[in-house]
């Protein structure tokens, strides 16, 4: 039942009633990975906004072997760009770890570059006086496959309330090409796919989130668990409230 060129509509009001409200001098500022989120969020801010204020901000961590996707992409939607290759930032931060006698864990130097990348997108924000686009979807963030304070920030987000397959759809309403929609997503560090590195495809996910149908008993505990484990990602920060009435 979803309609991809009604919602398509929805959102780019969406984004023009948000800057109306919060920069109407403002940039989008967007992550540009190539893939289809960030894709069809720098589409739906330039039909918003015009391609003139809007900007792409390219953020390989050394080589990128894919980056050629980024590149087309903004060379097709027109928009102005930027490069900031992150990888002597992260050294940087795991060099001075290392030398206050601290050894980052997987875990931290999986989080580390969505993090400063992250900051250099706030860092193009401020110079540029933009607002910084927020490019995940519900299914990622459904399971926590994001990093909190990384590519889960943001000013605005666009389709965190769709699913990869309605990302798809309308991106296809869009008239994106088929390039940016289908690129197999990946991590950037252990040469898998996200789908891999789930342990599910996000068709089987995308299916039990808006239905509740997951035939495969294993799976559907996996996806349950992830959904619990990851719910504070979600969630505003918890602030202890002082009572006054003691």
């Amino acid at each position: 039942m979803f309609d991809a060129e009604k919602t398509k509509n929805e959102i780019i009001k969406w984004i023009r009633d948000y800057f109306d409200e919060n920069g109407r001098d403002c940039n989008a500022v967007v992550g540009v990975s190539g893939g289809k989120d960030s894709s069809v969020v720098a589409t739906l801010c330039a039909g918003a906004l015009g391609k003139d204020r809007v900007i792409g901000v390219l953020l390989p961590q050394g080589d990128q072997h894919d980056i050629n996707f980024s590149r087309e992409l903004v060379s097709h939607l027109g928009i102005k760009h930027f490069i900031i290759n992150i990888k002597d930032s992260v050294a940087s931060l795991l060099i001075s770890m290392k030398n206050g006698n601290l050894s980052a864990n997987r875990q931290a130097i999986i989080n580390i570059p969505a993090r400063i990348r992250m900051t250099a997108l706030y860092a193009v924000s401020a110079t540029f006086n933009g607002r910084v686009a927020n490019t995940c979807n519900y299914s990622e963030d459904w399971v926590g496959y994001s990093t909190k304070y990384g590519d889960s920030a943001g000013d605005f987000s666009p389709v965190s309330g769709l699913t990869v397959t309605e990302v798809k759809a309308v991106g296809r309403a869009l008239g994106l090409p088929q390039k940016f929609i289908e690129k197999v997503p990946e991590d950037g560090l252990s040469g898998f796919s996200d789908e891999d590195n789930l342990g599910f495809t996000y068709d089987v996910l995308d299916r039990y989130i808006r239905e509740g149908i997951c035939e495969d008993a294993v799976v559907k505990e996996k996806i349950d668990r992830l959904h619990e484990i990851n719910l504070h990602k979600l969630q505003l920060m918890p602030c202890f409230k002082i009572s006054w009435n003691q």
